[in-house]
């Protein structure tokens, strides 16, 4: 794929918060590919543009997007059902648009059961900037709550079509959610998924729901050479130096973030409904501060737009 084919196919599905400085992916790509080729890294997960601009601003070296911090942002619940795939779409390239890191796309179990229809569904999510992007082997059906291993390893392999065919840049995780739904033997059906999908071209593979040391370390063991993901949405009494030494290559926070954000929130409304009391409120991070924030961010992104627009006229 040639500059201008990325190009088109970043700003296709920019939405609100974008600029003309994703417009060119292939520097986030790269650098989020490099990123999985050793150490370990922590790519947390914003629900909004303001705080993914504030992790930015921390210095993490890439974010990705939460479906569940997005859908109760919205008021909904997190669900493919709830949250449509034009929402998710709209959603994602906003976050892509607002930063200059590379962001990874939780993007559910693909928008579709079937293989064409996974494959469409990531070819539209590629579509929107992003560096990388995970598919979920859950059907939301409580009767039968994983694929069949054999039609969802062809999920697997639609998505990496779909992938192959804009261009390869673009990193595939694959989700494999035995654990969510409690199968009665989760590590040894996550390891035996995991490896399936691996071999359908996966890049990146991803079990969450295991917090134990001894777990973590054998499934890093069960699917190299290819990177593992690990899911921390509490404290599990693991650092991120442990972490990595078991050899975990990538940590997200899932909707961790966003949920410490309504915790706060539903902490402080309680006791001020219940309690007539104003506690809740106390240690807040100050408005200027985060105003203040915002206001630097603002006119960093102006400065560059405008410089960007000089270099590209003729």
């Amino acid at each position: 794929m040639d500059n201008r084919e990325e190009r088109a196919s970043c700003d296709f599905f920019n939405g609100t918060g974008g600029s003309a400085l994703r417009a060119d992916c292939g520097p986030q790509r790269k650098a989020f590919r490099a990123l999985h080729e050793s150490g370990c890294f922590v790519i947390p997960n914003p629900w909004d543009v303001g705080s993914a601009r504030y992790l930015q601003h921390l210095g993490f070296p890439a974010l990705a997007t939460t479906s569940a911090g997005f859908a109760f942002s919205q008021g909904l619940p997190d669900s493919d059902v709830a949250v449509s795939r034009d929402l998710s779409l709209s959603h994602i390239a906003t976050i892509a648009g607002a930063v200059d890191l590379p962001v990874n796309a939780d993007f559910a179990s693909g928008y579709g059961a079937s293989p064409e229809d996974v494959e469409d569904s990531v070819a539209r999510c590629v579509a929107t900037g992003v560096a990388g992007l995970s598919v979920e082997d859950a059907t939301g059906e409580p009767s039968s709550p994983l694929y069949e291993l054999p039609f969802a390893v062809e999920r697997i392999r639609a998505a990496r079509q779909a992938i192959d065919r804009a261009g390869g840049e673009v990193l595939l995780t694959a989700r494999a959610e035995c654990y969510h739904v409690g199968h009665p033997d989760a590590f040894r059906e996550s390891v035996r998924r995991l490896q399936a999908y691996a071999e359908a071209g996966a890049d990146v593979l991803f079990a969450p729901g295991p917090h134990e040391a001894e777990e973590i370390k054998a499934l890093v063991e069960a699917v190299r050479p290819k990177p593992l993901n690990l899911l921390v949405v509490r404290d599990i009494g693991l650092g991120v130096g442990t972490i990595a030494a078991l050899g975990v290559r990538r940590i997200s926070v899932g909707g961790a973030l966003a949920l410490a954000a309504w915790t706060g929130f539903v902490r402080a409304a309680r006791a001020l409904k219940s309690d007539g009391s104003f506690a809740g409120l106390a240690g807040l991070e100050p408005y200027a501060d985060v105003n203040a924030f915002l206001a630097a961010d603002l006119r960093a992104r102006q400065t560059r737009e405008l410089i960007l627009s000089g270099a590209s006229r003729p």
